[in-house]
């Protein structure tokens, strides 16, 4: 079963929250654990079905940040044996803290036994509540901090080396540059977002050293218009390749595709925007960290592990869009950037 629950969402112009989100629980936790390999079936449930609940500050199919979550959550379902095994419920577009915090209360009194704030803005919230709700299991991300130096036991956290799929993404967008102008589209200069940006100029500057590489952070996570007179400005001044994060991406990608610029991806699959421009993407794939969060929860483990997506334990993974005609030696560099960050042989985000 999969319930949306819709709750009240006011946007202040521009497309930046009318409560400004609280800052986030500091970060004072071990280094992040690994994640578990994404194939990895989750645990089977028994008796009553397994509750699971999330708040999104955008859509379930955003293609980005929030769709990239939803999809796991669905994949697990259907790992477990489907919605007799698995409920999901969630709460899409909470662009307001307050509403979200809301929510995240009602889900923790409704009983579910796993509660997720899909974002760093519903941080200060969600400890609030896990607080409350020792007995409830609840994550966050994306972040390192599981609330042990506050005394929570109850609460997992979660994040994605994003600057990892940036590097290679980085790579593409030199080799396949012809004037050697690449644009970028960011949000918030915070989190994954601007880890994703550093690691994809690291990979173009590494791979054409006199590449210009302009970068626009537009200071919202959805709005659209923003982030697609962001795009405009940017072909304007001679780019070829674009790429971006979050859900805004939507508005640069339609203007990619109008002038005919390529673009390269993150978070969830944005190929079927511009099939035959979107050259590639980072996927974010959630399902083995949630599923070994389920997997703890059923075991007695009700919180304190902190997970990392990367390339090496196929969190993260890199999709070549079959419908985009790359070239060989294109993809050959971008294998082995690949091959070199798994290793550790390159850091995407040194010199940042």
């Amino acid at each position: 079963m999969v319930l949306a629950l819709l709750l009240p969402a006011l946007i202040a112009c521009g497309g930046t929250p009318a409560t400004p989100p609280a800052a986030a629980p500091a970060a004072e936790e071990a280094p992040a654990e690994e994640a578990p390999a994404a194939e990895e079936a989750a645990p089977a449930a028994s008796g009553e079905p397994f509750r699971v609940a999330v708040v999104m500050p955008s859509s379930t199919t955003d293609l980005a940040w929030s769709q990239a979550m939803y999809d796991a959550l669905r994949a697990i379902q259907e790992e477990m044996g489907g919605e007799a095994a698995m409920e999901i419920s969630f709460s899409e577009s909470m662009f307001n803290v307050t509403d979200a915090a809301a929510a995240l209360r009602d889900y923790a009194t409704d009983g579910n036994n796993l509660v997720i704030a899909h974002g760093t803005q519903y941080g200060t919230s969600l400890f609030e509540v896990a607080r409350d709700f020792p007995e409830t299991s609840f994550a966050w991300g994306t972040a390192i901090d599981t609330g042990e130096a506050e005394g929570l036991t109850n609460i997992f956290a979660y994040n994605a080396k994003a600057a990892e799929g940036g590097y290679i993404n980085g790579v593409i967008a030199a080799l396949l540059s012809q004037d050697d102008v690449i644009g970028i589209i960011g949000p918030v200069e915070a989190g994954d977002a601007k880890d994703y940006i550093d690691g994809f100029e690291n990979g173009v500057l590494a791979t054409k050293p006199d590449a210009s590489v302009q970068k626009t952070y537009t200071g919202s996570f959805g709005d659209t218009a923003l982030a697609a007179e962001a795009a405009n400005v940017q072909i304007e001044a001679g780019a070829d390749v674009l790429t971006g994060s979050a859900q805004q991406v939507v508005g640069a990608i339609g203007v990619a595709q109008e002038n005919n610029v390529l673009w390269l991806g993150t978070q969830s699959s944005q190929a079927s925007l511009a099939p035959e421009l979107v050259v590639a993407t980072q996927l974010y794939d959630w399902s083995g960290v949630v599923g070994d969060m389920i997997g703890k929860i059923q075991s007695g483990e009700l919180g304190g592990t902190a997970y990392e997506l990367t390339l090496e334990n196929g969190g993260l993974k890199i999709e070549f869009n079959t419908e985009y005609d790359l070239p060989a030696e294109v993809q050959t560099a971008a294998e082995e950037a690949i091959q070199a960050v798994q290793s550790g042989e390159i850091d995407p985000l040194a010199g940042s």
